[in-house]
């Protein structure tokens, strides 16, 4: 037992002295290394480094594949830049675009739209009985001013593929709404008189159905061109 005991006392004084002898053996020779020294650390981070390379290497190859697709499936087309009366201002990377027209000498009128932010399901009758379709959504806000300095009149809507539909109304100051402003009725809670004056007095100025159909088509080509920005950017920022 002693002689066992001693032996470890002997086996840890050599570990101890080694822990001290290899950093002085270290500065006397600069190129003894650590034990796992810097080869070590190099093979770790190459190996890091590799792995890196190979799972970034097969994002882009997604992503290029991914752009090329949807290029030669349906490529996007140049936005249009007018629609009737109305100029149209297309908003690259963003979610909404703005239309700006005017009525006679004194009204400005200024429409801002949303891509596609919502959808309802419809019923559909075909050759194999009832089925569902879906029709996409989109809101825009009308704006019509007359002049600097006027209150504006806002018209909140809907545009469905083949109808626009009125929402809400609301008279807005030009310094900005009070805090608790009144707002108006809902639109359908209108009488129905009131109601289809208020269309008319949209459809007079170029805010009718026409233009929800146009807005989708418009929605859908811009839906497909900010995707493809999009995939274009996260390439970009991968290949840094």
């Amino acid at each position: 037992m002693a002689r066992l005991i001693q032996m470890g006392s002997r086996a840890f004084r050599f570990v101890s002295s080694s822990k001290a002898v290899i950093p002085l053996l270290q500065r006397l020779n600069p190129e003894i290394e650590r034990p796992f020294g810097s080869s070590f650390i190099q093979t770790r981070n190459y190996i890091s480094e590799m792995r890196k390379s190979a799972f970034e290497e097969n994002i882009l190859r997604i992503l290029r594949t991914e752009i090329q697709c949807e290029l030669e499936i349906a490529p996007p087309q140049q936005p249009e830049a007018e629609f009737n009366s109305f100029t149209v201002e297309d908003r690259p990377g963003e979610q909404w675009i703005r239309l700006r027209g005017k009525y006679g000498d004194e009204e400005d009128i200024k429409i801002e739209v949303t891509m596609f932010d919502g959808s309802i399901s419809v019923p559909k009758s075909t050759e194999d009985g009832q089925t569902e379709d879906t029709r996409l959504h989109i809101s825009l806000i009308v704006d019509v001013s007359k002049g600097e300095g006027c209150d504006i009149l806002e018209f909140v809507c809907s545009a469905w593929p083949d109808e626009l539909e009125i929402q809400k109304i609301f008279m807005l100051k030009r310094d900005g709404l009070p805090a608790r402003p009144y707002v108006g009725p809902d639109f359908k809670d209108l009488d129905d008189e009131l109601q289809n004056a208020y269309q008319e007095f949209l459809e007079e100025r170029g805010v009718n159905d026409e233009l929800a159909v146009f807005l989708h088509g418009y929605m859908v080509n811009k839906d497909r061109t900010e995707f493809i920005r999009w995939l274009g950017n996260v390439r970009s920022f991968i290949e840094k």
